[in-house]
């Protein structure tokens, strides 16, 4: 019985250190939102409508053994929280990528509250669409980072769209409307849901984690904000 505690303990242990670590500082609860509701996030590079409602701040990072760290991870993380205080929105205000110090993503982010003039604003900034192409446009870049010698293909279902190395950046037109995977490979694999929509452009962030012996591929679609300032923005 006792070893069946202690295996039960060390496992809840271990499942807390590969989380992320999570930090808050709420000033102002509003009831609790569905988990089905949207949180809308807003990129560091975009200043919040005038009027939103900040109730506190968010902190998502490194708890020392975490391992699930990913951009997309930690915004989910971090839109839970706001979820918890009623907010409907975040706003990113600190973002680090892996380095040597961390293989995770490290995010600060204010937790708001949206009106719904302001959510129907980013509604519509979210589905708009450029009828005069014939395909989606996705954008795949790999700024400086860890495993600067790991190089990885991009894969789209079950072929193969680019390979990325260290400080890439590719451009690529989707003629095919529709749900896939994007996804990649080194000693594990790593992968994104996507739905390309004719007209839409999207972006894929890549890195490299630690991994074992062979550093682990990384994968985040990101905001567009987020993505346009990365992707076209001076070189790092």
């Amino acid at each position: 019985m006792l070893k069946k505690v202690l295996a039960v303990s060390f496992g809840i242990l271990l499942l807390a250190g590969c989380a992320p670590k999570i930090r808050t500082n709420i000033s102002q609860k509003y009831p609790p939102l569905n988990f089905q509701e949207e949180v809308w996030t807003i990129p560091q590079a975009i200043t919040p409508p005038v009027g939103a409602e900040v109730l506190g701040t968010v902190r998502v990072g490194d708890a020392g053994m975490t391992t699930n760290c990913t951009y997309s991870v930690v915004l989910e993380r971090a839109k839970e929280e706001a979820r918890k205080s009623g907010g409907n929105a975040i706003h990113v205000t600190e973002h680090k990528t892996p380095d040597f110090m961390s293989s995770c993503h490290r995010i600060t982010a204010e937790v708001l509250r949206l009106s719904q003039d302001q959510i129907s604003m980013f509604r519509q900034n979210e589905t708009e669409s450029d009828s005069l192409i014939d395909h989606a446009v996705l954008y795949v870049y790999r700024t400086r980072g860890p495993g600067a010698l790991v190089s990885y293909n991009i894969n789209l279902g079950d072929s193969v769209i680019c390979r990325v190395t260290n400080k890439f950046r590719q451009k690529i037109e989707i003629r095919n409307e529709g749900a896939y995977e994007l996804w990649a490979k080194t000693e594990s694999k790593a992968s994104v849901p996507v739905n390309f929509k004719i007209g839409r452009t999207y972006y894929l962030r890549c890195g490299v984690g630690m991994g074992l012996l062979v550093g682990r591929p990384t994968l985040d679609i990101v905001d567009p904000a987020t993505g346009k300032q990365e992707f076209f923005g001076k070189r790092k």
